[in-house]
């Protein structure tokens, strides 16, 4: 058998010569690379949807508002929408109770087992105190609050929320079936002490 040939060792010069051909390849490429890309995310973010009321619900809100507040000399109010969300997420808790508003706003509660109750029927429960409030000696009362509340003069701006809610987490005195919950927050609040002769007008 021929014996194996043995490899030469690269010369001194061979070795330059190589290092400076893969230098000049890699330092003078035939075309320049374009510049790198950010990669696009796989899904773009979705902007947080606004909290907003039903189709149509904030003007039926106004009318029926402003409708009882200008038989009692108040002026018309205005949707507020910065107090929408938090009036919305007290409607979505589905408790029959006063919120802690802090002097911030003024807040009227209505309920009812009637599928086709509403804002509508929510002002005229509120107006039907109207019978006890006695002019002769203005003041708060728990009798006539909503009223009250409802016809306030220095009140501008409201906001309301309607939600489905299972009937007893409102009243434990309904045992089954669904209600209607609205709540409604007025701004300034209504029902301060010694400023109720100057608030809540007679019916014209």
């Amino acid at each position: 058998m021929r014996p194996l040939a043995r490899r030469q060792p690269l010369t001194t010069l061979a070795l330059v010569t190589a290092a400076l051909a893969a230098t000049s390849m890699a330092t003078t490429p035939a075309h320049a690379a374009a510049p790198a890309q950010a990669a696009a995310p796989a899904h773009a973010a979705v902007p947080a949807q606004e909290a907003a009321p039903p189709p149509g619900f904030k003007n039926q809100v106004l009318t029926e508002l402003n409708h009882v507040r200008a038989q009692y000399g108040a002026k018309p109010l205005t949707w507020s929408d910065a107090l929408y969300p938090d009036t919305e997420e007290w409607a979505k808790a589905c408790k029959y109770e006063n919120s802690q508003a802090g002097g911030k706003y003024g807040e009227n509660l209505f309920t009812t087992t009637d599928s086709n109750g509403g804002i509508k029927e929510a002002v005229a429960s509120w107006m039907a105190e109207a019978s006890k409030y006695d002019y002769n000696s203005p003041g708060a009362s728990a009798a006539t609050k909503n009223f009250t509340q409802t016809v306030w003069k220095g009140s501008t701006q409201v906001a309301a929320a309607i939600m489905t809610c299972p009937a007893q987490s409102l009243l434990a005195s309904l045992t089954s079936g669904d209600s209607q919950f609205i709540v409604a927050r007025f701004s300034p609040p209504g029902n301060t002490e010694g400023k109720f002769a100057a608030n809540v007008g007679r019916h014209d």
